[in-house]
């Protein structure tokens, strides 16, 4: 690696191990963003919504005061650019900023608010980096409103369907995705061709920082991992198992159709499949994250004729998706013949897996270890858009920062030191990059 201060064309002190980062500027638009977007309980940015705009303003914003050259494109992604000093492909650093119901404050944002730190170091120093730097604040990666994964990647990357917009529908309001989109300033017209709006050929890199959203960092005391890849899934988000409602106390157990025992042997089926295939070495976490009889029709005394739940798998390898698919579904129907009952699984989601590019995760190893910044390389379990611009062939790479209390709940936690070493890595990266093109 070059140092920073030869890389970015300086005399002054930009070297590798104190690349500049403006924190203060995160710190201010954290606050911000909780006191505008927060409620009682926990932040909501809603898809396309009213939170999610207050937070592209916001960095919209802070990007003309640094003097950005800014953009949006018709599924309303924003891009915020500094110019480099060379006439090259340029990097992307960026996340989303929308939220679950009710959920933290950092969960995407502190992506796109290292973006803006980094840049912001960049101006308050003086320095020009080498290449294009694009702040991307993503729209819609949450997909708890559309049921749909990565909207606005997908959207940039021409990769919506005209079926998607017409069809899927927000979960607040229902109203649908491209309806949404047009309410926001977007062009689903353009969106509907099929024309990609970034050409990855662009894209030198894609970077995307990002809270861990489980317990790994934590619990193992580090501020920040390096991750190598990130898990593809298939998800059932409304499945049904109809059964018949009856008498508990008059109905014997042979003439049963109960909904909740079959439910339940699911779910004790495909757990002991996820055992079986974990001990076999493969990389898969299964969950069942809603499961509930209907509360207007069941009772104490009736046998459960109806069970709503949903199914969501996921695994670094397609291989072990295939495998667990086919698993599901023969579970389903041996099931159906023992409890006399019917499973309508309902609608197919599902997203890739992607690898991270090898040249980058070694570059941010090595960054790290120069400015001596206790790091983890591990593989990321949730969904990130980084999985569409790898999908895409853009060279991609993530960077985690610790994170308390998991993710998607209002007690979501990072404390500012670790954001810092983050931007720090991602700085350093940003002015010498692992590339050749």
């Amino acid at each position: 690696m070059t140092g920073l201060a030869e890389s970015a064309g300086m005399d002054q002190s930009a070297t590798s191990d104190s690349a500049p980062v403006d924190i203060q500027l995160a710190e201010r638009l954290f606050d911000e963003l909780k006191r505008r977007t927060g409620t009682n309980r926990g932040i909501t940015r809603t898809s396309y919504g009213l939170g999610e705009q207050i937070a592209h303003d916001m960095v919209r914003r802070e990007a003309r005061k640094l003097g950005l050259e800014v953009k949006t494109d018709p599924g309303c992604n924003l891009y915020m650019r500094m110019k480099g000093r060379e006439k090259r492909p340029g990097i992307f650093i960026g996340s989303h900023l929308d939220s679950v119901p009710m959920g933290g404050n950092f969960d995407g944002a502190a992506g796109v608010l290292i973006g803006l730190s980094v840049v912001s170091g960049y101006v308050r120093a003086g320095i020009r980096p080498p290449r294009d730097i694009t702040v991307m604040a993503v729209r819609a990666e949450e997909s708890t409103w559309f049921g749909a994964s990565y909207v606005g990647s997908r959207a940039a990357l021409g990769r919506l369907t005209g079926k998607e917009l017409d069809q899927v529908k927000r979960s607040s309001d229902q109203i649908s995705l491209g309806a949404a989109i047009d309410a926001a300033g977007g062009d689903t017209e353009f969106l509907r061709s099929g024309k990609s709006y970034l050409d990855p050929a662009d894209i030198a890199m894609f970077i995307e920082p990002h809270i861990e959203q489980g317990p790994v960092l934590l619990e193992r005391q580090i501020p920040v991992g390096i991750v190598t890849g990130i898990r593809g899934s298939f998800r059932y988000r409304e499945a049904k198992c109809i059964g018949v409602y009856a008498h508990s106390g008059a109905t014997p157990r042979e003439y049963r159709s109960d909904a909740v025992r079959a439910a339940s042997a699911l779910v004790t089926k495909l757990d002991k499949a996820w055992d079986r295939l974990q001990a076999e070495g493969a990389d898969l976490v299964v969950t069942f994250g809603q499961f509930s009889t209907d509360p207007s029709e069941a009772a104490f005394s009736k046998i459960a004729g109806k069970l709503s739940f949903s199914l969501d798998v996921r695994s670094q390898e397609p291989q072990t998706l295939a495998r667990m698919q086919a698993i599901v579904i023969e579970t389903v129907a041996r099931i159906e013949a023992e409890h006399r009952v019917k499973f309508e699984l309902g609608r197919l989601t599902d997203s890739k897996s992607a690898k991270m590019d090898d040249s980058i995760v070694t570059a941010l190893s090595d960054f790290a270890r120069e400015q001596g910044i206790e790091t983890e390389t591990m593989a990321c379990g949730a969904g990130h858009d980084a999985a569409v611009f790898a999908d895409a062939g853009v060279p991609t790479g993530m960077v985690f920062i610790r994170n308390a209390n998991g993710s998607h709940n209002p007690d979501e936690h990072m404390d500012i030191a670790d954001f810092a070493e983050a931007a720090r890595l991602v700085s350093a990266l940003c002015l010498d990059p692992p590339l050749k093109a």
